[in-house]
């Protein structure tokens, strides 16, 4: 392992992501939109909810535009670092492949994506984090923005996984969209996991831990590591997937 070489293709990535526009465009705009749209619909009222990997769920008592704003975070988080890292290993594939022609190893290659993804997802993450302080300020404001990042993990880990498989950018958005809209954007709402009747179908689901993480974080002083083990073994092992089969496939060329 050459680690020269990782820095260098780690380097070319970033360079070419940056110079689209629309991904710095999107980055701005969807945390922006989310935040906005929820100020402007909610309001001060408390509304209980559960806190779901607490031992006990115990219920708490908070305003539900707060509620809103930190599942916005973790929705628009997450759906950022879904997209970004899928389109990471679509968008220069050709590229990816001279790297290999000209002397690059495969697993050089792969740790530079996973690299790349990584530094996204703390930036995205810490941006998302730093505007929900914005609105109001969290319990625990640093853990609040760990569990956006932790979220951005798992599906950033989901992206690489569907842009490892999948050639089709349509058919990786269709398969991105469809988990985050029922997952990270609607069954992981606390407000509805409170009355849900099948709530073990939601606790398997990628953005559970990520979720509570902030949750706990934001509005308790409960412990959270169940929530940070849950959520690093989860992207863990959606990574190791989809490291391996980009791995593979760079192999065969």
């Amino acid at each position: 392992m050459r680690g020269r070489f990782i820095w260098i293709a780690s380097l070319m990535t970033l360079r070419e992501l940056f110079r689209r526009r629309i991904v710095i465009l999107l980055v701005v705009l969807i945390p922006s939109v989310f935040y906005l749209v929820t100020v402007l619909t909610t309001n001060m009222a408390p509304i209980p909810f559960q806190l779901a990997a607490v031992q006990g769920e115990p219920s708490l008592m908070v305003p539900a535009r707060y509620i809103g704003l930190v599942f916005m975070g973790l929705a628009s988080t997450g759906l950022l670092a879904a997209f970004l890292s899928m389109n990471l290993i679509q968008w220069d594939f050709h590229v990816t492949r001279r790297l290999i022609v000209c002397g690059y190893r495969p697993s050089e290659v792969s740790l530079s994506k996973l690299s790349v993804m990584l530094v996204l997802i703390i930036l995205v993450g810490f941006y998302v984090g730093c505007m929900l302080r914005l609105f109001f300020q969290p319990d625990d404001f640093l853990s609040v923005i760990f569990g956006f990042i932790l979220a951005g993990f798992v599906y950033g880990s989901y992206g690489l996984l569907i842009g490892s498989l999948l050639r089709g950018e349509l058919e990786g958005i269709l398969l991105i969209t469809l988990l985050a809209n029922i997952d990270i954007g609607w069954l992981q709402n606390p407000i509805f996991y409170s009355g849900s009747l099948n709530k073990a179908l939601i606790r398997v689901l990628p953005a559970f831990y990520p979720s509570q993480m902030s949750n706990i974080s934001a509005f308790s002083e409960f412990g959270i590591g169940k929530a940070f083990s849950g959520s690093l073994l989860y992207g863990t092992v959606l990574l190791m997937a989809a490291m391996l089969i980009f791995w593979l496939r760079m192999k065969r060329k």
